[in-house]
């Protein structure tokens, strides 16, 4: 991110989504004096350890997502939703809306709209309507109206169809403090069924060189095609 810090707001289907996949972009945008706000609109209980109730992993998961914003100098939001019932209602999308009224964000940040898994592709939708909710005055929610550019859309290899890298971000400045904090996240380092840690930590690497340039690591992002019309420079 270039220039001095900026206001982020990442929104994922579950918790760790968006710490995975921007949260480079985020230590980054932390130590250059930006703020950041991770809202996670399921818990993604569901992925509970064979040791651990989904109820208990739940609670786990909250604190971890705490844990990551705490050490970004951020918040972490979590909604009520249980996971894998995340739908598109104009009840959440207000919610969120009212969110962005609340923390301003420059910036937003979201899943790609195509994914293998309903709640990333539910959390695409409900942040755009959200994103528009609160940049209508219109729109009572007892706060004034805010816009934020974006939404922007990080590389998940869950949201693989049609994602074309566009944007890419040099993150070396935050790699440090976002391998540190991200591993925080029990399923980053332990689950058995993806090596997230070790796929997210080499990507970094791969869409580095992919730029050309003498970057070490970058976190490669995706606008809509409307936003290509216009300047990509808020990242």
């Amino acid at each position: 991110m270039a220039g001095t810090g900026k206001r982020i707001m990442a929104v994922g289907g579950h918790i760790g989504d968006m710490e995975l996949t921007a949260g480079a972009l985020l230590a980054k945008n932390y130590l250059e004096g930006g703020a950041i706000m991770t809202v996670a609109l399921t818990a993604g209980e569901r992925g509970n350890p064979p040791t651990m109730s989904a109820a208990e992993y739940r609670k786990q998961k909250v604190h971890e997502a705490e844990t990551f914003a705490e050490m970004l100098g951020g918040k972490a939001v979590v909604f009520d939703t249980p996971d894998g019932e995340l739908e598109r209602t104009k009840e959440v999308g207000l919610k969120l809306a009212k969110l962005i009224r609340e923390f301003k964000p420059d910036v937003l940040i979201t899943h790609w709209e195509k994914s293998i898994h309903k709640d990333h592709m539910a959390a695409n939708q409900i942040t755009i309507d959200a994103q528009f909710y609160a940049g209508l005055p219109s729109f009572d929610l007892g706060l004034p109206a805010h816009n934020a550019a974006g939404p922007y859309f990080p590389e998940n290899w869950e949201d693989p169809y049609g994602f074309k890298p566009l944007i890419y971000v040099d993150i070396e400045e935050g790699y440090e403090l976002w391998k540190k904090a991200v591993s925080t996240h029990w399923f980053v380092t332990h689950s058995k069924d993806f090596r997230y840690l070790e796929y997210y930590d080499h990507l970094q690497v791969v869409r580095a060189c992919e730029t050309g340039m003498k970057i070490k690591r970058a976190e490669a992002f995706m606008v809509d095609s409307f936003s290509l019309r216009k300047r990509q420079d808020n990242l």
